[in-house]
């Protein structure tokens, strides 16, 4: 989970290869209207963001257990989490990469071929809701490379994080 330009689908990638389970780019899931906003520079409301999020869960709805799922989405409100949580039905376990605004700004505006301009990073930090203490989310530090990011990841999931991977393994970035 985090804001566009953390290092969710990298970090995402890097998981699921790790641990052997597919993986599901949440940004192909969005409805045309939502990407010919994001390309004009529009930030995206709640309207906006539920049926792409209804998307997401069905993506892990279908997804096999046998395999697991790692799933890269923003998912930066609260109520947005609990929503996946609730519409999945197994166990969700959040990852965020932390970064502040001018790093983030920085990253969108060297991604090439992408729809969500730079222009939109305040936006999506107006939005987010950092998760709270009693969200079951591993916080990242986002300026760390892309190694650091998944060895600290894969080593610093709970016992019972870990755990709850191999019974029901679906992750959602």
């Amino acid at each position: 989970m985090g804001i566009s330009g953390c290092g969710k689908t990298t970090l995402g990638k890097g998981i699921a290869q790790a641990l052997g389970y597919n993986f599901i780019e949440g940004d192909d899931l969005h409805p045309q209207d939502n990407v010919s906003k994001m390309s004009a520079g529009i930030a995206l409301t709640d309207e906006d963001r539920w049926p792409w999020l209804e998307r997401v869960a069905q993506a892990l709805d279908r997804a096999s257990p046998e395999n697991g799922c790692v799933v890269s989405c923003s998912a930066l409100r609260h109520s947005y989490r609990q929503m996946l949580r609730s519409r999945c039905g197994t166990p969700i376990v959040f990852v965020f990469p932390e970064l502040s605004p001018d790093v983030a700004r920085a990253r969108l505006q060297r991604r090439p071929n992408h729809y969500m301009p730079a222009s939109l990073v305040d936006s999506q930090f107006a939005t987010l809701e950092p998760p709270g203490p009693e969200e079951s989310v591993l916080r990242i530090d986002g300026l760390r490379s892309t190694g650091a990011c998944l060895r600290y990841a894969l080593a610093n999931l709970s016992p019972q994080t870990a755990d709850l991977l191999i019974q029901t393994p679906q992750a959602t970035l």
